[in-house]
């Protein structure tokens, strides 16, 4: 079963029969106890839409995040996967790499000095004199650190638990990303939404960022989790100039309602949750391999730990 909301469905069907077409794919179990369904592929789906299928063996988010999935607290007890794939990973390192390269290479004052006809050029730091602070070494994080550490910038991490990376400056737990912060002129944040990270842009996050930097001031690129950040207090720290500048992604709300201030605001840039795009033909491929290892009595890549979130 194919359960969707928010998305097109139709070319996530197309890509999955084209990928297994032995499979017989539904967008909708025959009834709450439909004892055919045996896989469910999601993205939102309806809450309580799979608490009652009797033989529901495995559960498919549709990308590398399991939230929206959790957020549905009448989940049968069986295995939910979430997407690890190349394609996902490169996509997401593609976008970070832009906005870290966007700030640092003075993009946004260069297109304002377009916009008014100034010819002028701005001070420019060499990659190594910069640092940039990966808040999230997982799959995603790490494939963004070593593409950025390649660059030549300096790059430190943090994680709940600590990590050993080879080239770059681990942190974890309270204390470690408090430090983390102090130290990075450029924060990513590519953490899940759990618990334990709701919320966990705020004001005390945003006032302990390092505020001399060699790129004129503290930018924050959150493309994890719109529930992680505090959009009032990044609003704050942009206005009061504890923060230079934001690239968001991602939006407590999303769409973002047209009538938010960061639309407008001159120090922000706004995507429309595309860093990471699913791509059906691509991550399609990717969720009927898991299932075949499934069957195979191989362990599914990408098995979630309900308690931690991810």
């Amino acid at each position: 079963m194919v359960a969707v909301t928010g998305w097109d469905v139709e070319p996530w069907l197309a890509a999955l029969r084209q990928a297994a077409p032995e499979r017989e794919f539904v967008t909708e179990a025959d009834g709450a106890d439909d004892p055919s369904i045996k896989y469910a592929v999601v993205w939102n789906q309806h809450r309580g839409s799979l608490s009652s299928l009797p033989n529901l063996e495995m559960i498919f988010s549709m990308g590398a995040g399991v939230d929206h999935v959790l957020n549905d607290t009448s989940l049968p007890d069986v295995p939910i996967v979430r997407i690890v794939s190349p394609d996902l990973t490169m996509r997401m390192s593609e976008y970070v790499v832009w906005q870290v390269l966007d700030h640092f290479r003075n993009g946004p004052a260069y297109r304002s000095q377009q916009n008014e006809g100034i010819w002028r050029e701005l001070p420019q730091p060499a990659a190594n004199a910069v640092t940039v602070g990966i808040v999230g070494l997982g799959v995603l994080g790490m494939d963004a650190a070593r593409i950025l550490r390649s660059i030549g910038f300096s790059v430190c991490g943090w994680s709940r638990t600590q990590k050993l990376i080879d080239g770059i400056a681990c942190f974890s737990g309270d204390t470690g990303l408090k430090q983390l912060l102090s130290q990075s002129d450029i924060i990513v944040v590519l953490l899940p939404l759990t618990s334990k990270t709701k919320g966990l842009i705020n004001r005390e996050f945003l006032d302990s960022m390092k505020q001399e930097t060699p790129i004129g001031g503290p930018v924050l690129i959150n493309a994890g989790r719109g529930g992680l950040q505090i959009e009032a207090d990044i609003l704050a720290a942009l206005n009061n100039g504890r923060l230079m500048a934001a690239s968001l992604d991602v939006f407590e709300a999303e769409p973002l309602d047209q009538n938010s201030p960061l639309w407008h605001h001159p120090a922000v840039t706004v995507t429309p949750h595309i860093a990471a795009s699913s791509e059906p033909t691509v991550l399609a491929a990717e969720i009927i391999r898991q299932m075949d290892r499934f069957e195979n009595g191989e362990v599914p890549r990408g098995v979630v730990d309900r308690e931690s979130g991810y």
